[in-house]
C-alpha cells in the first residue's frame, strides 16, 4: 500500500469512490478544481487500486478536514487510522496548531475514528446537515505549533 498525492489520472477512479462512499459526494469538476488548485489531496493506493482517500484544505496555522473516505470493501481494518494519522503527522510538521473537522451527528463509526486519533468535540451546529434534518458536531485536534 502507498501513500500518494493525486494526479491527473486519479480523477475517475477518485469520482467514483466519493460515491460508493459519500451520501454527498463531489461533482468531477470539483474533484478537478482540488487537483488544479492543489488541495491537500492524499490518496491511498493498493497495487494501482484507489481505497481511500483525504481532503484537507490549510488557513494560515490550521487546517481542516472536509473528506475522509475508505472503500466500503476495505473498511473496518484500520485504513481511516493510517489516513487520518498520515495527515496528523503531515500537518504537524508542517508546524500547524490545529485540525478541524464537523461531521454528522450519527456518523458513530468516523466519531470513534476521531476520538481515536486525538480529536475532541468543541462545538455542535445544530440542523447543519441535510436540510436542518442532522446535526454537525465538531472536532479539534491539536497538533503543536502555536496552538492555545
Amino acid at each position: 500500500m502507498t501513500l500518494r498525492p493525486l494526479v491527473a489520472d486519479d480523477l475517475d477512479a477518485l469520482v467514483a469512490l466519493d460515491a460508493a462512499t459519500n451520501p454527498h459526494p463531489w461533482s468531477a469538476g470539483l474533484w478537478r478544481d482540488a487537483l488544479v488548485r492543489d488541495h491537500g489531496v492524499g490518496l491511498l493506493d493498493d497495487d494501482g487500486q484507489l481505497i481511500g482517500f483525504t481532503v484537507s484544505s490549510r488557513v494560515l496555522d490550521e487546517a481542516e478536514l472536509q473528506l475522509i473516505a475508505v472503500s466500503p470493501a476495505r473498511q473496518r481494518r484500520g485504513l481511516g487510522r493510517l489516513l487520518l494519522n498520515t495527515l496528523l503527522s503531515e500537518l504537524r510538521g508542517d508546524g500547524l496548531a490545529r485540525l478541524l473537522l464537523e461531521v454528522r451527528a450519527g456518523n458513530t463509526g468516523a466519531q470513534a475514528l476521531y476520538a481515536g486519533c486525538g480529536g475532541d468535540v468543541v462545538g455542535r451546529r445544530k440542523g447543519y446537515y441535510d436540510h436542518g434534518r442532522e446535526d454537525a458536531l465538531l472536532y479539534t485536534f491539536t497538533l503543536g505549533g502555536d496552538a492555545q
